[in-house]
Formats: structure tokens, sequence, C-alpha cells
């Protein structure tokens, strides 16, 4: 259990790093990049669309929403761009 936890944390620090690096690239299509600020301006607002003292609908938003928009933005990208970004996250985890 507590394997499949750090193998899940692992995996989502490297895709930050890709989304991160897919920000920075030259090719990334600018509403791609609004959309992924969308996401991470969300996630980082201290209020929400729905309170979260409101049970289960409070903590859904964020389940739901961030998603989708990530969602979005990955549908702007290039796939060789989102390739690149992946393949330099994982070489430089491999260096480490």
């Amino acid at each position: 259990m507590i394997a499949k936890l750090k193998a899940f944390t692992k995996h989502l620090k490297q895709e930050f790093e890709v989304y991160r690096l897919v920000l920075k690239h030259p090719q990334t299509p600018w509403p791609a990049k609004v959309f992924l600020g969308l996401a991470v301006g969300y996630l980082l607002l201290p209020f929400d669309l729905i309170p979260d003292f409101i049970p289960v609908l409070g903590q859904l938003d964020e389940v739901l929403i961030i998603p989708l928009l990530v969602y979005i933005a990955l549908l702007f990208i290039p796939k060789t761009v989102i390739q690149s970004c992946r393949e330099q996250v994982q070489s430089a985890s491999s260096i480490l």
C-alpha cells in the first residue's frame, strides 16, 4: 500500500514537471497555456465555486474541474511537445 502511494506521488510530481515544461515550450499554443493556468489558479485560489464546507460537493468540484481544465489544455498541445517534455523529465529523473 505504501509503495503504491509512493509510486503515485512520484508519478504526480513528474506530471507537474511535464506540465511546467509544456508551459515554457515555444510550440505550446496560447489556449493550452490559458487552460493550464486556469487549472493551477483554481487549485491555488483560496475560494471555490462550491465551498468546501458543503459535504461531498465541496471537494468534488476540485476533483472534476481541475482535471477537466488539464484535459482541455492537453487537447491543444501537439503530441510531439508532450512527448519531448516527458522524455526530458524522465532523463532528468534517471540521472538523480
